[in-house]
């Protein structure tokens, strides 16, 4: 059996942890670049290319110090932002570690936002997190970048990009599975973080989610009932 916990219940036990100062970040950004390096081991591309996308909250500062563990292990890091605001911190560790990173405001279709997809391995999908709950969906640059990734993540031939999804695909809802859009990249491997979320375990979010990769970061979840035992 596996157990699925609501965003809320998820909050609930991370913030002792946080008050305390307790690195969760860190934590799951380190099991997401790891997670990552099996995969581009798996495909036989290490060094590879690796495309982070990341979102305006933590779960696009998870992505980017992964991001930043990347670069330092000698992989081609590149990333896009989709936000007007972004984890300052963790871009600025991960360009500090030799990743690229290009401007917020590049449009989808210009030679440059070719080029940033041109020899991709893995795109880490950092967009929305549990934060994203209730409406899931997809909106502005975010919206752009995706429709403009999906395709060649849906081409499915040998040298496509696979997808590594950060705690739980973007655009699907982390508590009901809820899929509000089509506009969501289906993930090989999801890496969640702290406990699984419910709407990874759920229709029709369990079948853009692929393999579910739990990091533990210390949360205690004794005595929690869980949202979903699947």
């Amino acid at each position: 059996m596996t157990f699925g916990y609501s965003s809320d219940q998820i909050r609930a036990a991370e913030k002792p942890l946080l008050d305390r100062g307790e690195p969760l970040m860190a934590r799951a950004a380190a099991g997401l670049a790891a997670e990552i390096e099996r995969v581009l081991a798996t495909r036989g591309t290490t060094p590879g290319v690796v495309l982070v996308i990341a979102g305006s909250g933590d779960n696009g500062g998870d992505a980017l110090y992964a991001g930043a563990a990347l670069a330092e292990a000698g992989h081609d890091v590149r990333i896009l932002t989709t936000g007007s605001r972004v984890h300052d911190a963790g871009l600025a560790a991960a360009v500090a570690a030799g990743a690229s990173a290009s401007a917020r405001d590049a449009s989808v279709d210009s030679d440059a936002f070719a080029a940033v997809l041109s020899g991709v391995d893995v795109v880490v999908d950092g967009i929305l997190g549990i934060g994203a709950a209730p409406d899931p969906s997809l909106r502005g640059r975010a919206r752009d970048v995706v429709e403009a990734v999906r395709p060649r993540v849906l081409m499915r031939m040998a040298g496509a990009p696979v997808v590594v999804a950060v705690d739980v695909p973007s655009g699907v809802g982390p508590d009901d599975g809820s899929v509000p859009h089509r506009l969501v990249l289906p993930a090989l491997v999801t890496v969640t973080f702290g406990a699984v979320k419910a709407g990874l375990l759920l229709p029709p979010a369990s079948g853009l989610a692929g393999r579910v990769h739990l990091v533990e970061i210390g949360l205690d979840l004794s005595g929690v009932e869980p949202a979903v035992v699947a």
